[in-house]
């Protein structure tokens, strides 16, 4: 499943389907089909452009991200005995300190899971994620910054076995049972972490953080620029959507 996963990241990769189109028009044009090239070499620019725009990617993340409210901080915290942290990217290089090692989306649900167990009190920290041979778990990354942010060895559990979010639904339950828990994870990909979760019978009570997706859905002279941020928020919206429809049809 880690190797259909990473597949999924690259069908997702707006510019891979505009790559793919280009190069059917260009196949079709050898051929003398000229409609069908111009066809196909319009969508290619067409998808290619609108993939990278922030317009884009907002519409497709807001839905997602919406799906489950943020804890606010004028909110009274749930009695749970567990805040568990998913998995994310993690790439530990020598003189690089865990923060630049941790991807943007992993160090913004670590700092968010040592600020809710510090506003709980005592209760315990599972940090979750591994990685394929030779790689560096990301449960080690988190679990490294969570102590040096002040949480105890003893109030932390690492999980650096599963290889996606099914696994880690499955590694959650076998060490928490059914005893509810906060749920970390980023906005947008909640809803198929608390679908994978209630699978296995888990009780998660979901925390999102790492909100992408701008505020208002208004357009503006910026949004239709095309960025890097704009491909990467389309790219994100399209994994989970994906990742979802695979989840429904008993793939994942």
């Amino acid at each position: 499943m880690y190797a259909v996963r990473h597949a999924v990241d690259v069908v997702a990769f707006p510019w891979t389907t505009a790559l793919v189109l280009l190069v059917a028009g260009l196949s079709f044009g050898l051929f003398g089909h000229r409609l069908m090239k111009r066809g196909l070499l319009a969508a290619a620019a067409l998808v290619g452009y609108l993939g990278s725009t922030s317009l884009v990617g907002t519409v497709l993340l807001a839905p997602l991200e919406n799906a489950y409210p943020a804890l606010r901080e004028d909110q009274a915290l749930p009695r749970v005995s567990y805040v568990v942290v998913l998995g994310s990217g993690y790439d530990p290089r020598d003189h690089v300190p865990v923060t630049a090692a941790l991807d943007h989306d992993g160090l913004a649900r670590i700092v968010e899971g040592v600020r809710l167990v510090r506003r709980l009190g005592p209760v315990r920290l599972l940090v979750s994620g591994g990685a394929p041979a030779g790689h560096v778990p990301p449960a080690i990354g988190y679990a490294a910054l969570a102590t040096d942010l002040g949480i105890p060895p003893t109030s932390l559990m690492v999980s650096d076995s599963p290889l996606d979010t099914s696994a880690e639904a499955r590694a959650v339950v076998h060490l928490v049972g059914s005893a509810p828990f906060i749920l970390i994870t980023s906005a947008y990909h909640m809803p198929r972490a608390m679908r994978a979760m209630q699978l296995v019978g888990a009780h998660p009570i979901p925390a999102p953080t790492g909100q992408r997706a701008e505020s208002g859905l208004m357009p503006s002279w910026n949004r239709l620029i095309p960025s890097p941020g704009g491909v990467e928020g389309t790219q994100r919206a399209l994994h989970e959507y994906l990742g979802l429809a695979a989840a429904a049809a008993g793939l994942d």
